[in-house]
């Protein structure tokens, strides 16, 4: 295995071992440059997400050899002289023909084995089964298909390759919206998937999620299952596209508003939330190697837990999506990893302590508990929706009858903190054994 650069394994002499590849990164963040170095595994290579640069927010590097990542990187200037002009294009001129001949050469070696990609995303996927779109549906100009056609005929030459238009077909029609972009439904080898695409704006949230959902050891039947990300960029504009699972009955928001559930139905969706975030929270210690340290999937923290992010699959359980804003717990450093991420979680969902602005960020179970909380009113929903005795309420959100339906935080503390007012509960619950 190769040995690397890495900034945060104090209790290796600041190296690490992988299969894949080293791994240097720098990201403009408020203005200044941070950098990272550490490993990249083999199944996070094989997505083809670390190791993608953008213009003028991350300049990554990935290499192959021990120690190659003990290198300094700048990000490019947003002008630069006629003289470092003149150096780039040379390079170019000699880069481009290098980089065509190397298509070439794999698209020869590829196509005696037939649709290799689909082969390989069969074997990282096995069994592909549902889904979601969260929210309304959403419309276009033009169908991902079109998307597709352009940035694949546009010259740039940032196209991976990973996502491909004879591997990736997509429907006509986005499938629905979520508060980083359209989720649009599509056909990966045979098999449906949904293609969450956002605007380069939301990439350090594309990054995330995708960074999250490669965890080690992180799927799970109920944790959506992720497929593949890639980026695709026209000289204009970028579009960072996450692919995963299909779960044709949608979000658990839009399941509980078409119909009730039965007591078993209720205690199915409720037990697979349940379990799912239990995994996320749980740190989990793989086998010992002979030459590396044991593998380690670090607990996780949702941050972000809601019926809109929770998918419904086809035998009526749940997964839970939308990762984008998972904090990661490192036991070893004893240190937290919280995403750069302008965005925070869903007003209606904070915990009191969050609201109030008296949670402690460096205690990892505060986050935990956080999600358990929003793990509440989520069961809250589906509960309102259970046929007790012949007896359903209507679907509502938490709050409903006491907040806006765009409550701020103000509106939320007021009446969660201050006046300490929780969901009502009927009183057909209380008889129910």
């Amino acid at each position: 295995g190769l040995r690397c650069v890495c900034q945060l394994c104090e209790h290796t002499n600041f190296t690490c071992h992988t299969e894949g590849a080293c791994w240097a990164s720098v990201m403009l963040t408020n203005g200044r440059e941070e950098v990272v170095k550490s490993c990249v595994s083999l199944p996070e290579l094989n997505a083809q997400v670390f190791c993608h640069s953008s213009k003028n927010v991350t300049k990554t590097e990935c290499c192959y050899t021990d120690f190659c990542n003990n290198i300094t990187l700048r990000l490019p200037l947003a002008s630069e002289s006629p003289g470092r002009a003149g150096t780039r294009s040379a390079v170019v001129a000699v880069a481009v023909p290098v980089c065509v001949l190397a298509l070439v050469a794999l698209v020869a070696a590829c196509r005696p084995r037939g649709r290799w990609l689909c082969a390989h995303r069969r074997a990282k996927a096995p069994n592909v089964e549902e889904p979601l779109s969260e929210g309304n549906l959403g419309s276009s100009g033009k169908t991902l298909k079109d998307l597709i056609y352009d940035m694949t005929t546009s010259g740039s030459g940032s196209d991976s390759g990973f996502i491909c238009p004879e591997a990736l077909t997509v429907s006509s029609h986005a499938r629905g919206r979520t508060r980083a972009g359209l989720v649009w439904r599509g056909k990966w080898c045979g098999e449906d998937v949904a293609v969450k695409i956002f605007s380069s704006r939301d990439e350090r949230s594309w990054f995330r999620e995708a960074e999250i959902y490669q965890t080690v050891m992180l799927r799970h039947e109920n944790i959506l299952g992720f497929i593949a990300a890639d980026n695709k960029d026209n000289g204009t504009w970028t579009q960072l596209w996450l692919v995963s699972e299909y779960h044709e009955q949608g979000s658990l928001f839009d399941y509980l508003n078409r119909g009730t559930v039965t007591v078993e139905g209720m205690v199915r969706l409720a037990l697979s939330v349940a379990s799912g975030l239990a995994h996320l929270h749980m740190e989990i210690v793989g086998t010992q190697g002979k030459c590396f340290p044991p593998s380690r999937k670090p607990a996780i923290a949702h941050r972000d837990l809601k019926s809109k992010n929770i998918l419904v699959k086809r035998n009526e359980s749940c997964a839970i999506a939308d990762l984008g804003l998972a904090v990661k717990h490192d036991s070893v450093l004893n240190t937290i990893d919280i995403p750069q991420n302008p965005r925070v979680g869903t007003r209606r969902y904070m915990a009191p302590e969050i609201l109030d602005d008296a949670m402690n960020t460096n205690i990892f179970e505060s986050f935990k508990r956080a999600d358990i909380y929003s793990l509440g009113l989520v069961y809250w929903e589906i509960a309102r929706r259970c046929s007790v005795g012949g007896i359903t309420e209507e679907y509502q959100l938490p709050y409903y009858d006491v907040v806006p339906s765009d409550p701020s935080i103000e509106d939320m503390r007021r009446v969660v903190c201050e006046q300490k007012l929780r969901p009502n509960i009927p009183n057909q619950w209380q008889s129910c054994e």
